[in-house]
């Protein structure tokens, strides 16, 4: 994974900001077909550690790196991780299609070190027990998912887990909390390591006390807009599905999403990667504009359901993109 050495001060001495800054230009950090642009004030890559060894001293680890592998009702999974050890939440694309969208970020899957399931459904879980049994990497599923699964793990890699502890990997700390979803157990995490928090909630009927109480804790979150409201109203679904769709025990709408995010954010969040869009009650376009006008600040990114995110690195003030 090529990285920058990114500053999260910039009070460096006249001399080393000088070295700096003949030596560095700015490249726009988006792919080509990205149509979503960084404030410039927002990205300030210097030179690498690898490339400057004597300025290695300079450089900061204390971040977490962040992607958005797949998200959608077509497969979810989430990578969250530090500069040692990761982890999934749910894992609901096939292992070499995962595989494929982790290398082109500079990653692998050795480094992963558990898979969190945060429900039952295929879309979350589909992946999970070829990328188990491949590299032989714990999954961390609450026994009534696991049952009402038809899951098959082998039984040393299956880890039972529950909310009242959390679980440790490393130097990450994973907290699962219950949610309102039609499932038989659900929960949604938030990964804390290097004084970082991210937060994963999607699949989300409604923004009860459990979600509103954990996002407001989070750096950076992917956070469900799965629906414009009237795109399904007027859309080809059957009255049932709408029904269960809007329920609380569905998902979030652009809208519950918006009004979660401005009312519940706290001041140090600097990302919000949204997530879980449907493909045929919503667009990209629709709800980066709706998120973008409310931002204040927080840069907004667009979960793709055919491909990876940039990887992100988060730190207690700032975000940047690693390339």
């Amino acid at each position: 994974m090529k990285k920058h050495c990114l500053f999260k001060n910039h009070s460096l001495p006249h001399q080393l900001t000088t070295f700096f800054a003949s030596r560095v230009t700015r490249r726009d950090l988006h792919p080509p077909s990205s149509i979503f642009h960084p404030p410039p004030s927002a990205l300030h890559p210097l030179p690498s550690a690898l490339r400057y060894p004597f300025f290695s001293f300079l450089c900061t680890t204390m971040s977490l790196y962040i992607s958005s592998l797949a998200s959608g009702s077509n497969g979810n999974c989430y990578y969250v991780g530090n500069e040692h050890e990761a982890v999934l939440v749910d894992a609901g694309i096939s292992c070499r299609e995962t595989e494929r969208r982790m290398s082109r970020l500079g990653l692998s899957l050795k480094k992963v070190k558990a898979i969190f399931i945060s429900h039952e459904h295929t879309d979350h879980t589909k992946g999970t027990e070829f990328i188990s049994r491949k590299f032989r990497i714990p999954v961390y599923i609450t026994a009534t998912t696991h049952s009402n699964s038809r899951l098959l793990f082998e039984p040393q890699l299956v880890r039972h887990f529950s909310i009242k502890e959390p679980v440790h990997i490393g130097g990450l700390s994973i907290h699962a909390f219950p949610k309102r979803h039609d499932a038989s157990e659900p929960h949604s995490f938030i990964i804390i390591g290097s004084g970082v928090t991210i937060g994963v909630l999607t699949d989300i009927g409604t923004a009860c006390e459990h979600v509103v109480k954990n996002l407001s804790q989070c750096h950076a979150a992917f956070l469900e807009a799965n629906y414009d409201e009237t795109m399904l109203e007027n859309g080809n679904y059957p009255a049932f599905l709408k029904k269960r769709i809007r329920g609380d025990e569905g998902h979030l709408s652009n809208n519950q999403a918006l009004e979660l995010f401005t009312t519940h954010r706290p001041s140090f969040m600097t990302l919000l990667v949204l997530s879980h869009l449907s493909a045929h009650n919503n667009t990209p376009q629709l709800v980066n504009d709706l998120f973008t006008k409310n931002a204040n600040g927080v840069r907004i990114v667009v979960a793709s359901r055919y491909e990876e995110t940039e990887l992100f690195s988060v730190g207690e003030k700032n975000e940047y993109t690693l390339f």
